[in-house]
Parts: C-alpha cells; sequence; structure tokens
C-alpha cells in the first residue's frame, strides 16, 4: 500500500452469477490529484465505484482510505466516511429548495425541530466553499439548470466533508460554455487537496483535466500513468486492446444525385430560413452549440416538429411529412435522447430492430418470432451487438449497444437518408470506431453486392469527430445554417468562431449544392 495515497484499492474482485466484473482490480488515488478512470462500456469502471461508495459488497479486496482499512457498509457510511459519488443521472429531490437539497439528511437539529437558520448557514458555507454565489438557497431545484444541479449536488459532498469526489461522465448534459467552469472547480477542489476521480468517455477531456489515469478492461486494471506523458491513442490501445490506426475511416466517395433538398426551412422557433442539399454517397455534418437549432433542423426534416415556412424535398416526394411517411419515403432517425424515445427499452433487439418495417414478417396484425428473430440476426451479427439473443431486452444492453440497436433499426428499414443526431454520445471509444467504420460503409456502398450508397446527416457536439468523418461541414448559429464548407477547409478553431459568432438575422443560409 502507497503510504502517502488518499485512496488504495487492491485485488478487487466481483462476480455477478457467470460474469466477473471486476477480476483483481488495483487503483490508487493521491490527495490533491483528478484521477481519471476510463475503459469502454462493460470494462468495471461502474461496478468499482459502486463498491466504493458501498452501493455494491465485494466478493474480495482491500480498501484504504488516508492508510485505514475502510469496508463501506452503504452508501450513507460511504458518504459519513468522505467518499461522494455523482451520477451521470442527478439525484436530487426537484421538490425541495437548494438549501434542503445540500443537507438532507444531515439537517441541524434540535430534538424534532429543524434549526433552519444554522441550516442556511450550513448550506451557504458549503456553496461558498466552491466559490458559488449565484445559486439562490431558497429555490426549488427543479428550476435550476442541469449545471447547476451539478453544483449544488456537489455542495452537498462538501457539507459531508468529502475526501473523495466520484464524477461519472460530469459533462454529458452541459452545454461547451459550462465545461470549463466545472473544470475551473474540479481544479480548485483539487488544488485543496481533495481527490477525484474522473470518469469519462471523452478522452480529451481527460487529457486536459486529469493528472493521472487508470485503464479498466474486461474487469481488469490494464494501465496507469500520468496523463501528460501519455497520449490519446495510447489510452486507446490499453482501452481495447488493440491499436486503432484510422479512428475515422475513409473509404473512396463519390457523390451522386441529390436525396435531400431543403429550401427556406422555418419551424416555429428554430430552424429559420434554413437552405441545404445531401448528396447519395456523403456525410453531412451539422456543427454549432446546443441550442442552436441542430436537432431542431433533424427533428423538423423527420416531421417531429411543424414546418412553419420552406420546402423539403426528399426524392420525388414534396412538402411536410410526419415521421410514418418519412420512414416510407426512405428516411430514418437517430435520437439524441436514446433512452427517452430513441429505443422501446422494455422491449427486445429482436422488437427494436425491425419496428419500423414489420411487413413479411407475419400475416396482417400477427409478427412471426421465428421471422423476426432472423431479420434481427443479420444486423445482430454485422455491427456488432453484444447480446445474449435477439430477444434480450435493450434496457440490459450497456448504451454503446443500445446505440447499435437504434442504428441496426435505420439498418432493417433499409434507409437512403440517415438523419443522425449524437450518434455517438455516451459511448465508449471502441463502439465509437465501430459505428464510424459502419457510417464509411454505408456511404459508400458496394455496388459489387447491389448495395448503393446512402447519404447521412449528422449532428454532433465532437468537433473532431466531424472533421474526421464528414465530407462537408455546415455551422448553425442561433437557428441558421451561416456556412458550408468541405470539411478540410475548416478547423477547430474555425468551427467554434462561426458557432459563436453573431449571426446577421438579415444574411440567408448558403446552399450546399
Amino acid at each position: 500500500m502507497a503510504e502517502d495515497a488518499r485512496l488504495q484499492m487492491q485485488d478487487v474482485h466481483k462476480r455477478f452469477g457467470a460474469t466477473w466484473a471486476l477480476r483483481g482490480v488495483n487503483l490508487s488515488v493521491q490527495p490533491g490529484e483528478v484521477h481519471a478512470l476510463v475503459g469502454e462500456n462493460g470494462a468495471g469502471k461502474s461496478t468499482l465505484m459502486k463498491v466504493l461508495s458501498g452501493a455494491v459488497l465485494p466478493d474480495r479486496g482491500q480498501i484504504w482510505l488516508d492508510g485505514q482499512p475502510f469496508v463501506p457498509g452503504s452508501p450513507l457510511h460511504a458518504r459519513q466516511s468522505g467518499i461522494a459519488m455523482i451520477y451521470q443521472e442527478l439525484s436530487l429531490a426537484p421538490h425541495l429548495s437548494v438549501m434542503e437539497n445540500i443537507l438532507l439528511g444531515i439537517e441541524p437539529h434540535w430534538g424534532p425541530w429543524v434549526l433552519w437558520k444554522k441550516m442556511r448557514q450550513q448550506a451557504a458555507a458549503a456553496l461558498a466553499q466552491l466559490e458559488i454565489a449565484d445559486i439562490p438557497l431558497d429555490k426549488p431545484v427543479r428550476e435550476l439548470s442541469v449545471a447547476q444541479q451539478q453544483l449544488v449536488e456537489i455542495a452537498r459532498a462538501m457539507a459531508m466533508d468529502c475526501r473523495v469526489l466520484i464524477l461519472d461522465e460530469p459533462t454529458s448534459s452541459l452545454t461547451q460554455q459550462e465545461v470549463p467552469k466545472l473544470f475551473a472547480l474540479i481544479r480548485r477542489l483539487r488544488d485543496s487537496g481533495h481527490s477525484i476521480i474522473y470518469i469519462s468517455h471523452f478522452l480529451e477531456e481527460v487529457q486536459q483535466i486529469s493528472d493521472r489515469f487508470t485503464v479498466l478492461r474486461d474487469g481488469q486494471t490494464v494501465g496507469t500513468g500520468q496523463t501528460c506523458q501519455t497520449s490519446i491513442d495510447q489510452i486507446v490501445a490499453m482501452m481495447v486492446g488493440r491499436q486503432i490506426r484510422e479512428l475515422y475511416p475513409r473509404s473512396h466517395r463519390q457523390p451522386g444525385e441529390v436525396l435531400l433538398d431543403i429550401q427556406g426551412l422555418s419551424g416555429p422557433g428554430k430552424p429559420q430560413d434554413v437552405s441545404l442539399q445531401l448528396r447519395r454517397g456523403e456525410v453531412l455534418g451539422i456543427a454549432g452549440l446546443v441550442g442552436a437549432g441542430r436537432t431542431e433542423l433533424l427533428r423538423t426534416i423527420f416531421g417531429l416538429a411543424p414546418v412553419r415556412a420552406g420546402k423539403i424535398r426528399i426524392g420525388l416526394w414534396s412538402g411536410p411529412a410526419g415521421p410514418p411517411q418519412r420512414w416510407r419515403q426512405a428516411v430514418g432517425y437517430l435520437s439524441e435522447d436514446r433512452k427517452q424515445e430513441g429505443l422501446a427499452l422494455s422491449l427486445s433487439l429482436a422488437d427494436n430492430i425491425t419496428l419500423p418495417r414489420l411487413e413479411r414478417l407475419g400475416v396482417g396484425f400477427f409478427v412471426w418470432p421465428v421471422r423476426q428473430a432472423a431479420a434481427a440476426l443479420p444486423w445482430i451479427q454485422k455491427i456488432p451487438i453484444q447480446c445474449q439473443s435477439p430477444w434480450q431486452p435493450v434496457s440490459t444492453l450497456s448504451g454503446g449497444n443500445q446505440q447499435k440497436v437504434a442504428l441496426a433499426r435505420l439498418l432493417h428499414a433499409d434507409v437512403d437518408v440517415l438523419l443522425l443526431d449524437e450518434p455517438t454520445r455516451g459511448i465508449d471509444v471502441g463502439s465509437k470506431a465501430q459505428i464510424y467504420q459502419l457510417i464509411d460503409e454505408l456511404v459508400t456502398g458496394n455496388p459489387g453486392q447491389g448495395r448503393r450508397p446512402k447519404s447521412v446527416l449528422m449532428v454532433s457536439s465532437s468537433l473532431p469527430e466531424l472533421l474526421g468523418l464528414c465530407d462537408r461541414i455546415g455551422v448553425m448559429c442561433r437557428g441558421r445554417l451561416v456556412e458550408v464548407r468541405p470539411a478540410g477547409e475548416w478547423t477547430e478553431h474555425e468551427l467554434m468562431l462561426a458557432a459563436t459568432g453573431p449571426a446577421d438575422p438579415h444574411s440567408t443560409s448558403v446552399p450546399s449544392s
């Protein structure tokens, strides 16, 4: 055991039935350190942190906290011992005030009476420790932004004298302007002696914020080191067990006829006067800040939002239509929110994959399960999706495999136009590489096997992803498409300038023929 370690976990094992989630994991975190914990979905990160936070009891292993043996008996025990975990899905009481959430469960009281004045002082002290002065103590948490709610969770950890703070995908719901503020807070906590365990799929963020890292793969520790001395490619190689030499594949692409033609498209709020053309055999990316109208553009095209003005032409069809008509017109949509509206989580893989196209799978209103499974299995194998059978509930899959199911649905429907909204959000780098390869194959096609190239209109908040995968990139700002160029003519800096710069309300969208 390292004498100066704040936290030491050694030889931690955990098995669920026949599946080993953890097989001898080691983790060491120093005081005043941001330590990144990375790995693919299913690598064991969540299970390891649940063991540390008292939510899961390990089968074997030792934990030391500030040099003393530590056996967390429950999440409350772990919090009282100075270990706080802030999950990606925040766990606040939305109807209670900021003050009540910060001190929930540890309210100062005298007998049965809560000491409200002292409670206010303690909650204010917790926010002051984080240098936060713009969140009213009496405001209901439900009225706060996601970023502010996250700060309330961190303040609650500080109120319980947190020594080890675990942040699980803390930037996944933040805007690009909010991320630097969170990073500044993390650095202040580090400089004050706190230990931060930072879990993220965004390796650029890991490189920016962490001091050291540990990589898990298949429930084992496979690497650790100083972040500043290790490249992203080296970390990726540890995560997936192989070198990903070409993360963004680019086969020969030959743009063909126009499949999607939009002229002056406007919705009730956003988009505003957008014009673009999407050709067969190309990937057109849409960049922009959160709230710029990127998602609204895709939803309007697919018929999930009303058209106020403008024209949409898809092949031989022209005019607005609902989602059922768009499916029949060979247009498929992948939502950025796969859990709430992108998938039917309680249904099986076979149900989700075949849902838009059930013809030839039964008679009348009846669907034969054997035919349904036979239709879904080729896509499960091609992508590939890690599952036990086509009848496994989608809710039991990892995030990366859930995203592949959503993509498999579009492939089964054999759409020509794929509208992809944040297709790799919240999934690991190995699954990202597989999805990038799939997108490249779709727009390249295989004429020798009778497969014509598809076209992809893709929204992404990852600028390296857009630059690496797309043929052309357009930028949206305040609901307008302000510029479209070949991807090779953009840099990350120029994309950010176009996304944040003042949009001329009298300018017209740039057609992209």
